[in-house]
């Protein structure tokens, strides 16, 4: 038995959301994106973004809570992708505080997203991740996902060229 509990998010998440939105791709992309880059990474612009998406359910967000902190979240909807059946969900982000790496807090996350895109009729799940996120490849072939080898592609993040690939998985 875990001693984190994941639940929907409300608004008063919104700050925590972003801090530990901010501490782990820091902590994630050290190795990806320049220094400056990851200094860059603003809590205020973040934590709008949070707001909005709580406010609107989109994406979907849960968190996972250690007593009254916020340790990891979670944000799951439909598939982004164009021409992609409305059967297929994503997980647009999975964070959680470097600290709590390894203890469990993304199983419960990830679990907590398979029961939303369940709930909401999804068949399928994707999520990209970039090729040099070791930890969030390992992460999600664990839990089952499989890379689509022909969606490589690259995007800007920050002005810095990112090589992603798109994983896939059965929701049930």
């Amino acid at each position: 038995m875990s001693d984190y509990e994941v639940r929907p998010a409300v608004l008063r998440d919104a700050k925590a959301i972003a801090d530990v939105h901010i501490a782990s791709a820091s902590a994630a992309y050290a190795d990806i994106l320049p220094e400056d880059q990851l200094r860059a990474l603003a809590p205020s612009t973040r934590e709008a973004k949070w707001r909005e998406a709580i406010e609107f359910s989109e994406p979907q967000v849960h968190v996972a809570v250690l007593g009254e902190e916020v340790v990891g979240f979670v944000g799951f909807d439909r598939s982004r992708d164009p021409k992609t059946p409305s059967t297929t969900g994503e997980i647009w982000a999975l964070y959680v505080k470097p600290e709590h790496w390894g203890k469990g807090v993304g199983v419960a996350l990830w679990d907590a997203a398979r029961d939303g895109l369940e709930e909401e009729g999804c068949t399928l799940v994707t999520v990209w991740v970039p090729l040099r996120n070791d930890r969030a490849l390992r992460f999600y072939e664990l839990a089952g996902f499989k890379r689509e080898m022909k969606t490589a592609k690259t995007t800007s993040l920050g002005g810095t060229k990112i090589e992603e690939i798109r994983l896939k998985r059965n929701v049930a």
